[in-house]
């Protein structure tokens, strides 16, 4: 069956923010149940991060963190290796290369969803964020949930193709697929720095 379906490419608009999606060292560690070693993803939310403080454009990050034997019960029975995201455990922090700042606004999440039973979306329309580029891990799980409901609170999401990364690399190229065709525009690392870095001279 040919794929008929129009998809127009919406880009970043003049007031994006960037939003990491739990680059966490329970993620980024293969040494954590849950981690996967990505350095490659790691240096290219670093690129993303050093264009956004420098453009002085709003930036967020995520964790998952557990507090208490309630939080996301489900989840946590489906996928018991959550277990280890505790407030005090060295896996919720956010990896050394990529440490947020005292402005930039590290959201606790406990589900896939950056927006879900958080603040996220009320702290970004104060800004006046109306797009969004989507980084991190993983793409078949927490980045494809954040995005997806980016686009149902009515942004415009761009994913930056090698700012994220999965533990399996087929769920990771079917997914962005399926981002590209309905939810996001997924673009090369150098083509969205490029469109960040146009917005100064506009």
């Amino acid at each position: 069956m040919s794929n008929n379906l129009q998809q127009n490419k919406l880009g970043l608009t003049a007031s994006p923010a960037l939003l990491l999606v739990d680059m966490i060292n329970g993620f980024t560690d293969p040494e954590c149940p849950l981690g996967v070693s990505c350095p490659e993803v790691v240096e290219a939310n670093r690129q993303l991060l050093e264009l956004f403080r420098q453009l002085q454009l709003p930036v967020f990050f995520t964790t998952v963190v557990y507090r208490d034997e309630k939080q996301a019960d489900v989840f946590r029975r489906k996928v018991p290796a959550l277990n280890v995201l505790r407030p005090d455990s060295h896996w919720v922090a956010v990896d050394a290369a990529l440490q947020p700042r005292k402005s930039e606004p590290l959201i606790e999440k406990c589900w896939a969803s950056a927006f879900f039973g958080t603040d996220l979306n009320d702290q970004l329309r104060d800004l006046g964020v109306d797009s969004l580029v989507v980084t991190g891990l993983t793409t078949s799980g927490c980045v494809r949930a954040s995005a997806v409901d980016a686009l149902q609170y009515n942004y415009q999401v761009v994913i930056a193709e090698e700012a994220v990364g999965d533990r399996n690399s087929e769920a990771h190229r079917a997914n962005l697929f399926d981002l590209n065709a309905k939810y996001a525009d997924v673009k090369p690392l150098q083509n969205v720095l490029s469109q960040l870095s146009a917005l100064k001279h506009q």
